[in-house]
C-alpha cells in the first residue's frame, strides 16, 4: 500500500475513533449526570408512595405502575400483530406493488413523530372510537406507533434464516405454516426480540403520544379500570419539570424520577437482552 493510502486509511480509522469515543462519552455523561443526581432521592417510599404537596415530595409508584401498565398494554396489542404482519410480507407476500407499498408506508410511519400519533390517537380512539382519554385509547396509540418497528424487525429477521431451512422442511412433508411456525420462527426468535426490546423502550420513555390520550396530571391512586386516566413517568417527568407547584423544590424529586425511568428501560433491555441469549444458546443446541 502507498504511503498516501496509509496516511488516508490513518485519518480516516482516527476520525471514525474519536466520533465513536465521544459518542460513547457523552452517552456515559449523561448516564451519570442523572445518577448522582437523582440517587439521593431515591428510596423504599420514593417508590412505593404517591405523590405529596404538590408533588414536590412524596412518591412516584401510580406513575412506575401507569409506565407498566402502558408496556404491556401496548405489547398485547402491538407484539402479534407486528410479527403477524412482518411473517405475511417476508413469507407469503408476493414481489408486486403492494408489498413496496406496505412497506414504503411502515418505513414512513416509524419515521413520524410522536406528536402525530398523539393528535391520530385523540382524533380516532378518544373521540371517533369514544374511549376517552384513558388506558386503553394510550395502548392502542402506542400500539399503532411502535407496530412498524416490530413490522420491520420481524421482516428482517426472517430474512437471514437461510432457505436450506425452508426446502428441507418441506423435504420432510411439512406444510408451508408448519414450516414457518416451527422452524422459521424459532430460528428467528432472538432477532424478533431485538424489535420488542426496541419497542418497550420507545414506549417507556414516550411523552408526546400519551399526552392527549391517557396521561394524567396528578392521580394518587391506581386506575381501576382500562377506561380510566394514569399517570406515567415520563409525563410525570416533563409536569414536574416544567409545569409544577414549586419546579425548583421538585428539582430533585424529578431527577429522582428521572434515574427511576433510566433504571426501568435498563432493566427491562437487560432482561429481554438474557432472554434473546437464553434463545441463542436452545437453537445451537
Amino acid at each position: 500500500m502507498s504511503q498516501s493510502k496509509q496516511q488516508k486509511q490513518t485519518i480516516v480509522f482516527t476520525t471514525f475513533m474519536v466520533i465513536t469515543v465521544l459518542v460513547g462519552a457523552i452517552s456515559i455523561g449523561v448516564f451519570f449526570y442523572i445518577f448522582f443526581n437523582g440517587i439521593s432521592v431515591l428510596s423504599w417510599g420514593f417508590f412505593t408512595g404517591v405523590p405529596e404537596n404538590g408533588m414536590t415530595e412524596g412518591g412516584i409508584f401510580p406513575a412506575i405502575m401507569g409506565t407498566l401498565i402502558l408496556i404491556v398494554g401496548s405489547g398485547l396489542v402491538a407484539f402479534p400483530m407486528g410479527i403477524l404482519a412482518g411473517i405475511f410480507m417476508n413469507e407469503y407476500a408476493h414481489q408486486n406493488w403492494f408489498k413496496k407499498f406496505v412497506r414504503l408506508m411502515t418505513n414512513n410511519l416509524a419515521g413520524i413523530p410522536s406528536i402525530v400519533f398523539g393528535l391520530f390517537g385523540m382524533a380516532f380512539f378518544v373521540n371517533g372510537l369514544g374511549f376517552g382519554v384513558s388506558i386503553l385509547s394510550g395502548c392502542l396509540t402506542l400500539g399503532v406507533l411502535i407496530l412498524p418497528i416490530i413490522i420491520r424487525t420481524t421482516e428482517e429477521s426472517l430474512k437471514f434464516i437461510p432457505d436450506d431451512y425452508r426446502l428441507a422442511s418441506y423435504a420432510l412433508g411439512a406444510s408451508k405454516w408448519q414450516t414457518i411456525w416451527r422452524v422459521i420462527l424459532p430460528a428467528a426468535l432472538p432477532n424478533v426480540v431485538t424489535g420488542v426490546i426496541l419497542a418497550v423502550g420507545r414506549v417507556a420513555g414516550e411523552t408526546a403520544a400519551i399526552l392527549f390520550t391517557v396521561a394524567a396530571y396528578f392521580l394518587p391512586k391506581m386506575p381501576t379500570s382500562i377506561y380510566d386516566e394514569t399517570m406515567a413517568l415520563p409525563y410525570h417527568l416533563y409536569v414536574i419539570s416544567t409545569s409544577g407547584t414549586d419546579i425548583e423544590k421538585a428539582r430533585p424529586y424529578a431527577d429522582g424520577t428521572a434515574l427511576t425511568l433510566l433504571i426501568l428501560v435498563f432493566g427491562l433491555n437487560l432482561l429481554a437482552n438474557w432472554y434473546r441469549k437464553r434463545l441463542n444458546k436452545k437453537i445451537k443446541v
